[in-house]
């Protein structure tokens, strides 16, 4: 787990010349706009509830001993729910309208590494795959949700909210490593084989949305060129694995 988790950040070494060499930067320009302007409806939208969802929390506390405290321990409290819930929903639009622009690009990686020979894999429209984008972060944005919301509640209990934390992280690192692999997965594997491929290559996943989180805290830079990145990287390790597991096949 550990080694699959480093490889998937290691991978965003070479992420951007290997862009820069394939000339990849023009298939990009679409999504990162997606990713930008979405950004700006997600954040700024949690901007304006944190406070409202923070006051709505302060009303449990009914007594007026430590009614300050409580209170702003529940402005933070909203703010961390709106920020997280909202980078969930962030990441989960962007990859899903972005599948039919970065799916071809994913390809473009493949026969580079690959070559030209003739691929053994399937071949789908732009409205396959933006139906296949929108299927697969829909499911993961509903799991996501089912183990954050917990999470988040475990905030208000001391210590074991810097657990918690941790947890949240590596939950919200997983899935966008999911969304970013599923780019080349989509070609190679129906649905449920694709996610079934993810579980066993959890590590990976992890390490490629380690990256694709921190890369959301750089004001405006990191929300332009998260994609780019991470669906480089992320196709690249993803390569590895299948052409790895294909020789293994052939050798038996």
């Amino acid at each position: 787990m550990i080694k699959n988790i480093t490889l998937g950040i290691t991978a965003y070494f070479n992420a951007f010349n290997l862009i820069s060499k394939l000339k990849l930067w023009k298939y990009f320009a679409i999504p990162m706009l997606i990713s930008f302007f979405t950004a700006i409806l997600i954040f700024g939208a949690a901007y304006t509830l944190s406070d409202n969802i923070g006051g709505y929390i302060s009303k449990i506390w009914i007594w007026d001993w430590g009614h300050k405290a409580f209170t702003s321990l529940s402005n933070f409290i909203g703010g961390l729910i709106v920020l997280v819930v909202g980078l969930i929903l962030f990441k989960h639009i962007i990859m899903a309208l972005s599948a039919p622009f970065l799916s071809p690009v994913s390809e473009k990686i493949e026969i580079h590494f690959m070559g030209n020979k003739q691929h053994n894999y399937r071949a789908t429209t732009f409205i396959e795959q933006l139906s296949r984008g929108i299927r697969i972060n829909s499911r993961n944005l509903f799991k996501e949700l089912i183990l954050t919301i917990p999470l988040l509640l475990l905030k208000f209990i001391p210590i074991i909210n810097i657990f918690s934390t941790i947890i949240l992280f590596t939950i919200q690192a997983y899935y966008a490593g999911f969304g970013n692999m599923d780019y080349t997965l989509e070609r190679h594997f129906k649905y449920k084989e694709s996610i079934k491929f993810v579980r066993q290559n959890r590590g990976l996943a992890i390490g490629n949305g380690i990256v694709f989180i921190l890369f959301l805290l750089i004001p405006i830079i990191g929300v332009i060129l998260v994609l780019p990145l991470s669906v480089t990287a992320a196709t690249t390790r993803t390569l590895e694995v299948l052409h790895h597991k294909n020789k293994m096949v052939n050798a038996t």
